[in-house]
């Protein structure tokens, strides 16, 4: 939910999510298929909260980012965690109805990055600011990355965009586990404000989540760093077939 990329692959995309937490926070269970309004949904599941930052169905997939434009003050008590908007979303027809629709009140700034596989492939992003909610869409043909403004500067996020885009120049043939190598050795030395992060020992990049869908096919890879698990889910039909 703090460093988030997304690539154009194969008439479909790889979109690459590292999560920086609280180690005291209690461990998310890693992905498994839920059913939403209907819909089959895979995503690992928030220890605390029950919500969730990363998810997909047959042809939606979603992540957040805390914070939306600038960092915030923390103000509890919220109506409810951010992860629930993302599972809150498949009970919206599309972007637009849910943009249209959705009671953003009451919940702590976030982005959210969707991704649509109807007729074309769409992106967008959603930033609720705690007052107002913004959408843009995004050239779905072209890379994207993302950080979390409420845990790094502008400064290190441009670094951050720099670095993929010098990955990208030296790979311009990729598969999902060279982009999970740039998730995991990313950076200049610096735990503090690498891909992968250890602040004091309190707040560290805890997993790395990957989904992959194009025409054929349809995986998703887990990494718990805090346990060294690795989970491998490869979906058809929205049905988990093997792991």
């Amino acid at each position: 939910m703090c460093f988030v990329t997304y690539l154009p692959y194969q008439q479909g995309f790889i979109l690459t999510s590292n999560r920086d937490e609280h180690v005291g926070r209690p461990k998310a269970l890693p992905p498994k298929k839920y059913t939403l309004k209907g819909q089959s949904v895979f995503y690992p599941q928030d220890g605390l909260a029950g919500g969730t930052w990363i998810a997909a169905s047959s042809n939606v997939t979603l992540c957040l980012l805390n914070g939306a434009f600038v960092r915030h003050h923390h103000q509890p008590p919220y109506r409810q965690s951010r992860g629930w908007a993302v599972l809150d979303f498949f009970s919206f027809k599309d972007t637009e109805d849910f943009v249209r629709k959705y009671d953003f009140s009451g919940i702590e700034p976030f982005t959210l990055v969707v991704v649509e596989q109807n007729d074309i492939l769409q992106l967008a992003e959603i930033k609720w600011d705690g007052v107002r909610c913004y959408h843009k869409k995004l050239a779905a043909e072209v890379a994207h990355s993302w950080s979390s403004v409420t845990l790094y500067s502008n400064e290190v996020i441009y670094e951050r965009e720099r670095w993929f885009e010098e990955w990208q120049q030296k790979h311009p043939l990729f598969e999902g586990n060279d982009v999970l190598d740039f998730h995991s050795f990313g950076g200049k030395g610096d735990i503090e404000n690498d891909l992968i992060i250890n602040r004091n020992n309190e707040l560290r990049t805890v997993s790395i989540t990957q989904i992959q869908k194009t025409t054929e096919q349809f995986l998703i890879n887990y990494w718990d760093r805090m346990n060294d698990q690795h989970y491998r889910y490869r979906i058809f039909d929205t049905e988990k077939v093997g792991c």
